[in-house]
């Protein structure tokens, strides 16, 4: 399965939904900053992965890197639908041109001099 990234600045921010017992999921939004014609993309972040944005704000620059899913499903009238679907697995804030991959809360050291 090919992987992408793309680029942009994180303009919604979904809450954590409980889809069923074993499958949990977190959309968020970004926009590509284009001039013309800029584009809101919606990823999605399954299972583990949910609280990654728990580390990022709306505003923020982030690069996202994700896979594309596609599915088929027939509906009870026998109509075929297809749907898609991009699930992100890294999130990292773009800072100065470059990604830095935030680190974790708990990895957060308290250096503060009092």
């Amino acid at each position: 399965m090919a992987s992408f990234k793309m680029t942009g600045t994180l303009t919604v921010i979904g809450e954590t939904v409980q889809v069923s017992d074993k499958f949990a999921k977190r959309e968020f939004v970004i926009n590509d900053g284009e001039k013309e014609y800029p584009q809101d993309i919606m990823f999605q972040l399954v299972q583990d992965k949910v609280s990654y944005m728990d580390k990022f704000g709306v505003g923020q620059e982030i690069e996202v890197s994700f896979n594309m899913r596609g599915r088929k499903w027939t509906s009870p009238q026998g109509q075929d639908k297809y749907f898609n679907s991009l699930d992100a697995w890294r999130v990292e804030l773009v800072s100065n041109n470059k990604t830095e991959e935030v680190p974790d809360k708990e990895e957060v050291e308290d250096d503060m001099p009092f």
